[in-house]
């Protein structure tokens, strides 16, 4: 297991983690009044899908309906696009 998640397993038990993109995790996101979630880097979900036989096209569809369109309650993961 990695140093980044022994830290999430040790400061943050209760985040949700999709299985398989542990590496796409760049930190936490702390929200006023809400419990801290795992942020995801969304072009290296993509990427990821990407290197696992899927076009561009199949890879942000997956991703937009599997991933960032699945409500798993307060604690679902956000998505940041970086620029």
């Amino acid at each position: 297991m990695s140093l980044k998640m022994d830290f999430l397993r040790e400061d943050y038990p209760d985040v949700l983690l999709m299985d398989g993109f542990d590496d796409c995790i760049v930190g936490i996101c702390h929200r006023f009044g809400q419990e801290p979630i795992v942020a995801y880097d969304q072009q290296a979900i993509i990427r990821k899908l990407m290197n696992n036989d899927m076009d561009e096209e199949q890879a942000v569809e997956y991703f937009e309906f599997n991933q960032i369109g699945a409500w798993m309650g307060d604690k679902t993961p956000c998505f940041i696009e970086l620029i």
